[in-house]
């Protein structure tokens, strides 16, 4: 029957459907499976989480108000649901809902389908690993797709797999790239046109970053477009076959020799889609490797903002936050579009400490300003030219010309390598038109040493330890004005702040902290107005949808990520967390 519809489909309206097939118009729907139109749809009624971001341009607001400042405090638990087993580790997935299900990925490329009104499982995919994968930042996964009657997510062994969300089978699998060269997979996979859009994690072994469209149906590759200048970019026909595409950029234009080869740039916290301008928005992550006298030039596209066309393939524009970096200060962070001035503008808070305010079709630079309150590399951003104003002397020194010839002259950073803000994703509001962004603030020791690249090896060249910069506090989050670049409020925390933001029409923030605390705050003055301790450390972003009348609020708890593995100092100072794996979902009770 689903064939004869989705042909129908194609052709007649569901109201037309529904009267010669003798069934309602949310039945054809639900038959016909998720939809490109439903995924644009979903965010202007919040009813249900169709993709990553609560809608593909990744505002993460919600426009459901039944839960507001007014009775928040009322907010309880309805259900928990454990991961269970031993494997426990960074928890750091948004969940999707669709037909009363909730789809939920897990460390170690594990995936759950529960009924989101009991927590019930209806059933478990647990993706055999191969021994010597090379996740740089733990195991984590940060969720999944939905398309037709499929769920789709990537492995940590750089593979994609389509299950069948009914049964949890498999209905496709495909290899990405080769693991043991250091390609993974972590971000949640984008639907945008109707096709599946995904990057590659791996920076820190040498890999090379794209973006690869493919057919979410079968796997089929689509089109594929390297983030290193000087890569081919290719297109395919429906047999597979491939054909040349341009190149990225113009070999050897700002690489120099032959890393671009190796370059890095991945990927790897996925992208956004605006469908008014067709472009998806990719960050790219840290020129491989870190030490920037090997590689003089601005090193495109590494730290920066790639706009893709999605009909072509091709780069439209790009924006680079941290040319030729020297702090591994990946610019892979969500660039989120809103509407501001009459214009479709998008906002992207990046790891070097600075939020950039870039014009959603062209690129152009509109604003630029500190998120954070120490910055040691640059001292701002030129508004004509778009650079950023380098401090010379806190770049680290050539190792080739110190003493011994092994260490370069140590700096101190702020921010950071691990940013002003990592993976955890922003928020914004087209209520207050703020920005809520987790930001942390902290400093390191960095340094250059000698390296060549091995294949499957760490690819760095650089030495660091992380360290706090203040007694009482590393993490706040932050109300930000992108029109002003004020800070309009902020809520300090002892820990860094690791999981992402939502926000919704009943004038809340919610946002969880690494102590276990999963928070709301009224979002105009930032006031906590509840909390509720989830029992380990929240690195994942919040959600909230609609069931039965009622509103829902949930959130994955589970410490880990990149803070206990690569924290230096601080991950001494945060070595009291605990592991955890559950999922929490709330409701205010009926009377």
């Amino acid at each position: 029957m689903r064939l004869k519809l989705s042909v129908l489909l194609t052709q007649l309206s569901l109201g037309t459907v529904a009267t010669l097939v003798g069934l309602s118009p949310d039945a054809i729907a639900a038959s016909a499976g998720v939809t490109d139109q439903m995924i644009q749809d979903s965010p202007r009624s919040g009813a249900e989480v169709l993709s990553s971001g609560l809608g593909t341009q990744g505002q993460r607001y919600s426009p459901l108000k039944q839960i507001s400042t007014g009775n928040v405090a009322k907010l309880l638990p309805a259900w928990a649901f454990s991961f269970g087993g031993e494997k426990q580790r960074g928890q750091e997935s948004q969940p999707l809902i669709h037909d009363g299900k909730m789809f939920v990925t897990a460390s170690y490329s594990r995936i759950y389908a529960l009924d989101a009104a009991s927590g019930k499982k209806l059933w478990k995919y647990e993706h055999r690993l191969p021994e010597g994968i090379m996740p740089c930042c733990d195991v984590v996964n940060r969720g999944a797709a939905l398309f037709d009657n499929l769920v789709i997510f990537a492995t940590l062994d750089a593979q994609l797999v389509a299950l069948d969300q009914a049964t949890g089978d498999v209905v496709w699998k495909e290899k990405i790239d080769d693991y043991a060269a250091g390609y993974s997979a972590t971000a949640a996979p984008l639907i945008a046109g109707g096709m599946l859009l995904t990057g590659v994690s791996g920076g820190e072994f040498g890999v090379v970053g794209r973006v690869e469209a493919r057919d979410p149906r079968t796997g089929r590759m689509i089109w594929s477009r390297p983030t290193v200048e000087g890569h081919m970019g290719y297109t395919y026909d429906k047999d597979g076959n491939k054909s040349e595409n341009g190149i990225s950029g113009t070999t050897n234009k700002s690489w120099p020799g032959d890393l671009w080869k190796t370059g890095g740039a991945s990927t790897w916290m996925g992208g956004t889609y605006d469908a008014k301008t067709g472009l998806a928005y990719f960050g790219t992550g840290n020129p491989a490797p870190w030490n920037s006298h090997l590689r003089q030039g601005d090193n495109l596209f590494s730290c920066a903002t790639v706009a893709i066309d999605i009909k072509t393939g091709k780069i439209k524009w790009h924006y680079q936050g941290t040319p030729n970096d020297a702090w591994d200060f990946d610019g892979a962070n969500e660039f989120i579009t809103f509407d501001m001035d009459g214009k479709r503008m998008g906002g992207k808070a990046d790891r070097n400490g600075f939020f950039y305010v870039n014009d959603a079709t062209t690129g152009k630079l509109e604003n630029a300003f500190p998120f954070v309150r120490k910055l040691t590399w640059a001292t701002g951003v030129d508004l004509k030219t778009g650079r950023p104003n380098f401090i010379p002397e806190n770049r680290s020194g050539d190792p080739t010309a110190s003493a011994d010839g092994k260490k370069g002259k140590s700096v101190f950073a702020a921010p950071g390598f691990l940013g002003g803000k990592n993976q955890m994703p922003m928020a914004y509001s087209p209520d207050t038109k703020l920005f809520y962004v987790p930001a942390n603030e902290w400093g390191m020791e960095i340094w250059n040493e000698p390296i060549t690249y091995k294949k499957g090896a760490a690819y760095l060249g650089a030495g660091f330890t992380i360290k706090p910069l203040n007694e009482d506090y590393i993490g706040a989050l932050r109300a930000v004005d992108p029109k002003t670049g004020k800070i309009v409020w902020e809520v300090k925390n002892n820990a860094p702040l690791w999981g992402g933001v939502l926000t919704t029409a009943g004038n809340l923030v919610f946002w969880g902290t690494p102590e276990g605390f999963l928070k709301a705050a009224d979002a105009k003055t930032g006031k906590i107005v509840w909390e509720f301790q989830t029992g380990s450390g929240v690195v994942a972003p919040p959600i909230t949808w609609m069931q039965g009348g009622e509103q829902y609020v949930s959130v994955v708890s589970g410490w880990g990520g990149a803070v206990p593995l690569w924290g230096g100092d601080v991950a001494k100072r945060v070595n009291f967390l605990e592991q955890g794996g559950m999922v929490w979902v709330f409701k205010i009770p009926k009377p």
